[in-house]
């Protein structure tokens, strides 16, 4: 009997071990919240961080950020929501504070947030980028209608779990610039992997829809945004990609082939890299060609 209850202590234990350490709120580096932010700056990372091509539907003419068309995934459709200054359907409301919690920690005023929304790649932005970046939301059109609600499969729509999920593969941190490298691959590594967030839908996701880092930009089978294919410089030259080419296709979709890029990548294009500057597709081809 003695026996069985030390074994019975030692699984409790363990268990409230492992509940504690998936249920931890998962934080990086504080952040300086007494920055002011710039309305101009930030209404570039809005094109530069693609809010425009998933937080509007485009396709039936919606509003401007007032909410996306339904992502599919293995998991349920998920919705981008609205995120006007509306202070009811959209983030109004939210503090600079609580901005800064989503973005960097992934943590709504509702809970953990899923994976599906880039936090993973919008932890490496600079404080100054996340003020400039909510005082341009902060700003927009309010639009006082909600977008329509998620439809995720049991047990993913229990929110809670997200915790645990983050607990075990979301590591929040800011950009880190490698010394060894220009300052047009270091500023691509950073859109590639921060903002424009092009790892999360060109690498393949585990069963746990976590990004497989190992793999990255080596392509994607199906994930939030569909099929993605590999951005590897070696796939890139492969399909006739040099800089120039590469640049020219982020602004207007045509390929070195004379395709035209439709789709998710479409949509990214047309609302998102043909309004970047000059310096910022460059340095994206940079990288991408160098990796």
């Amino acid at each position: 009997m003695k026996k069985r209850l030390f074994a019975l202590a030692i699984l409790v234990i363990l268990a409230a071990g492992a509940a504690v350490f998936l249920l931890r709120p998962v934080s990086g580096p504080a952040r300086d919240l007494t920055l002011v932010g710039d309305v101009a700056r930030g209404n570039d990372l809005i094109r530069l961080g693609g809010c425009v091509a998933c937080h509007t539907d485009t396709a039936n003419k919606g509003a401007l950020l007032a909410g996306g068309a339904g992502l599919q995934t293995p998991y349920g459709t998920f919705v981008p929501p609205n995120i006007t200054a509306d202070p009811d359907a959209g983030i109004g409301r939210w503090t600079l504070a609580q901005f800064s919690e989503a973005m960097s920690n992934g943590r709504g005023p509702q809970g953990p947030l899923y994976p599906v929304f880039p936090y993973e790649n919008y932890t490496l932005m600079s404080d100054q980028e996340i003020a400039d970046l909510y005082a341009a939301l902060q700003a927009t059109e309010p639009v006082s209608t909600p977008a329509a609600p998620d439809a995720i499969a049991f047990p993913f729509n229990i929110r809670p779990l997200m915790a645990g999920w983050q607990a075990l593969f979301f590591s929040p941190a800011r950009f880190a610039p490698d010394p060894e490298k220009s300052e047009g691959y270091n500023r691509g590594k950073y859109l590639a992997y921060g903002p424009a967030h092009c790892v999360a839908c060109h690498t393949p996701r585990n069963a746990l829809g976590a990004l497989e880092w190992d793999k990255a930009f080596t392509g994607s089978p199906g994930g939030p945004g569909g099929r993605a294919p590999a951005l590897t410089a070696a796939s890139l030259r492969e399909k006739g990609y040099d800089a120039e080419t590469l640049v020219q296709t982020l602004r207007d979709g045509f390929t070195p082939r004379f395709d035209v890029l439709g789709g998710t990548m479409g949509e990214v294009i047309a609302e998102s890299t043909s309004h970047w500057a000059d310096p910022d597709l460059e340095a994206l081809a940079d990288y991408l060609l160098t990796e």
